[in-house]
């Protein structure tokens, strides 16, 4: 069964890549009246808060009519920053070499967060290096991924 950012992405997408943005990823926060729907966007050019404004007026059309969230939630519209969100294996593929932040949703060695370098991937399979060994992690597996920022 799809995850309901699964849902989202294939019902937004479209949407998004219309207005000539690309749709990098969904996140939904469930907590109740507190719930947030946060849809990450980029441009080679980069993102401006109108750029924002722009796609949300159109995700949102979308989300009023086919109604996909039960629950009250904030749509947040947003350029995805330093820590840019990993959410489809060509992301992954972008930043190899770069170290990253994972939080995966079952445990590997016992461990749910990992931090470390993205040292390869092959098909669907990521390799990080990570305290002083390398560790082979499935894309399946990872629920939350981010680049760490790095200041010379």
């Amino acid at each position: 069964m799809a995850t309901i950012e699964q849902r989202l992405t294939e019902m937004l997408e479209p949407a998004v890549d219309a207005t000539g943005y690309e749709l990098l990823g969904v996140e939904f926060v469930s907590a109740g009246k507190h719930s947030v729907l946060r849809i990450y966007i980029d441009h080679p050019q980069g993102i401006t808060v109108d750029d924002c404004a722009e796609v949300s007026y159109q995700v949102s059309a979308i989300l009023d009519v086919e109604d996909p969230i039960s629950t009250e939630y904030n749509l947040e519209v947003s350029s995805p920053g330093m820590e840019r969100p990993l959410f489809k294996a060509a992301h992954y593929e972008k930043v190899i070499g770069d170290e990253i932040f994972l939080q995966l949703r079952m445990p590997v060695e016992n461990q749910r967060k990992w931090k470390g370098k993205l040292i390869a991937l092959e098909g669907e399979i990521i390799t990080l290096e990570a305290n002083n060994k390398q560790q082979r992690i499935a894309l399946s597996n990872i629920k939350k991924a981010h680049v760490i920022p790095q200041f010379d």
